[in-house]
């Protein structure tokens, strides 16, 4: 039973993680679009808006693709350093797409041959895990620049996610405000997620 109240709270965090990395990856794409039209970005890097979105495709391939073992933007190229950090952030992803429909599966079979009850979280639990990234929301909406500097030195043990625009220019389209916005859409999902729980019967 105490192992139930552990383990149950572990499941539904993961999940709601997931969800919130998964979410912000396939939403990632029309923002992308939206920041190199609106901050014209395209004009910086001297392509056509349809030409970046073709090598944003390819990035993501290889983020998300187990079986894509090496990076090749047609415009954009990489450096040593960039490739190990690009190498770092698709572990990561895969990872977090591995556990999202690991999860996915769990919820269907509990749903449908399991016991559904057994899983379900409390309403108090719901709440604390909603409530949880709210505590770093004013540092986040006040300096992002830091708060982004700090996510990178928690996920990452080097400074390769340092880009040089001279050597590694997508960097120039991948601006703050377009991670701004991906965090953003993460973090909508993860709450979404908990206040769901809290809503239901």
């Amino acid at each position: 039973m105490k192992l139930n109240r552990l383990v149950v709270p572990i499941y539904h965090f993961l999940f709601a993680l997931a969800s919130s990395v998964v979410g912000a990856i396939i939403v990632s794409w029309p923002l992308l679009a939206l920041f190199v039209l609106v901050q014209k970005t395209y004009e910086t890097v001297k392509l056509s808006v349809a030409q970046v979105m073709a090598n944003y495709n390819q990035l993501l391939w290889y983020l998300v693709w187990p079986f894509k073992k090496t990076l090749q933007m047609t415009n954009f190229p990489t450096s040593s350093r960039a490739a190990v950090h690009f190498a770092a952030c698709k572990q990561l992803f895969l990872l977090a797409i591995a556990v999202f429909l690991g999860c996915l599966v769990f919820q269907w079979y509990q749903n449908h041959h399991g016991n559904k009850k057994r899983w379900a979280l409390s309403k108090t639990t719901s709440l604390v895990l909603l409530l949880l990234p709210i505590m770093v929301l004013p540092f986040a909406l006040s300096n992002f620049d830091a708060f982004f500097v700090a996510f990178h030195h928690l996920l990452f043990n080097n400074s390769d996610w340092l880009f040089d625009p001279v050597t590694d220019p997508i960097i120039n389209v991948l601006t703050e405000g377009f991670f701004s916005a991906c965090f953003a859409v993460a973090g909508i999902i993860y709450e979404l997620y908990f206040a769901e729980k809290l809503l239901s019967r």
